[in-house]
């Protein structure tokens, strides 16, 4: 597989913005947690604009991060590991088994339940933390299986994205649909008439972003929606979307994520919290990332190989996509975030962010030390050969 520049870049900055999100993971935990709790809580629910500043990274900032996703996702449909159908088949095979098994791991303990709705909870994986674990390990990875799960993160992303616009949508407002739906169709045509200037574009993305706010389909929809919209024309650096994507990588990593990090795990850690992981629905989504992910990643991907709709790099093997499939049960940022939309009760929203802090620190912790031991035997194997 061909390893470019722009996949270079994207690697190694998601390595940064993984290292840089547990430390502001970590610190948010301190801080909630210390003397200075109640304020440092409370400041993220100052009100500006009529919204707090937690809700305007949430629906504001996020959009920003869901724009980079869906600009990674365009390169990868036309110039990157997706443009091929037998290249794209096995990371889209992956993630579905990482999707399906997850959820229903969930739901044999929720279904039924007022908890049900969060079965998109352990369906999401982190692409800065499963990266930036994945690149802790050196040099020994095989660029195949760095590019598979990069690849299966974002067709992951992509699942959460339409998960969250189908079932996380509260009640329609057409008229604001209506209006945000025509904004991108407008730039769309401007697409079509090869208008190259990202400055219309990114003028019409933030109204937008405005209507589809009021619309009840969650704002963040629009940095996708916008993504789609933006040229990427031959895909060379010259490209509206390569150029907004390389813009956006860093402010992404180290700011938008961060305050994502710092404002969504301000966690006050009461001295009974472990009784909360005993709950169907915490017990769902450990039991999803943990074991779901690795399960369903694994399975649909031998399925697929078996089944010959398409085949396994030569570089990598079975034990190796085992270990990839316990990166993906690192849910953390899409999965906080698909919670604050499943769930509107404090007790609830807070006791699954500390499950999926703890599960995705045991998936990220198994996939490191299970893939240091099988990447270090096959490269003895090798030798010995």
């Amino acid at each position: 597989m061909k390893r470019t520049k722009i996949f270079n870049n994207f690697f190694h900055s998601e390595k940064a913005g993984g290292i840089t999100l547990i430390f502001c993971t970590l610190l948010s935990l301190l801080l909630a947690n210390s003397a200075l709790g109640e304020n440092y809580m409370h400041f993220w629910h100052i009100q500006y604009g009529g919204h707090s500043i937690e809700h305007w990274i949430n629906d504001g900032l996020m959009t920003i991060f869901f724009l980079l996703i869906g600009l990674e996702l365009e390169r990868e449909i036309y110039n990157g590991e997706l443009s091929d159908i037998k290249n794209a088949l096995l990371p889209i095979s992956a993630a579905i088994g990482g999707m399906l098994i997850p959820a229903g791991l969930f739901l044999l303990l929720n279904f039924g339940t007022s908890t049900q709705s969060g079965a998109g909870i352990p369906m999401a994986t982190d692409i800065a933390f499963a990266l930036g674990i994945l690149s802790l390990l050196g040099n020994k990875v095989p660029t195949s299986l760095k590019v598979l799960l990069t690849a299966l993160a974002v067709i992951d992303d992509l699942g959460a994205i339409l998960i969250i616009a189908i079932f996380y949508t509260g009640d329609l407002n057409w008229l604001n649909l209506g209006i945000a739906l025509s904004i991108f169709g407008l730039l769309l045509l401007l697409n079509r008439l090869k208008v190259h200037n990202l400055i219309p574009y990114l003028i019409g993305g933030v109204f937008m972003w405005y209507f589809m706010l009021n619309s009840g389909v969650h704002a963040t929809i629009t940095g996708v929606l916008l993504a789609f919209a933006i040229p990427f024309s031959a895909g060379d650096k010259k490209s509206g979307s390569i150029i907004l994507q390389e813009f956006l990588h860093l402010p992404v990593a180290f700011i938008v994520l961060p305050l994502f990090a710092l404002a969504n795990t301000a966690i006050l850690i009461n001295s009974d919290w472990h009784n909360a992981l005993l709950q169907k629905y915490t017990l769902g989504i450990a039991l999803g990332l943990i074991l779901g992910k690795p399960i369903g990643i694994a399975l649909f991907s031998y399925l697929s190989v078996k089944l010959k709709i398409c085949k396994l790099p030569e570089d990598i093997n079975w034990k190796a996509v085992i270990g990839v499939g316990f990166l993906g049960g690192i849910g953390f940022t899409m999965s906080i975030f698909i919670t604050l939309l499943a769930f509107s009760d404090k007790e609830h929203i807070d006791n699954s962010k500390i499950m999926i802090l703890i599960s995705s620190l045991i998936a990220g912790a198994i996939g490191f030390f299970y893939l240091k031991a099988v990447l270090k035997t096959d490269v003895i194997e090798e030798t010995e050969e």
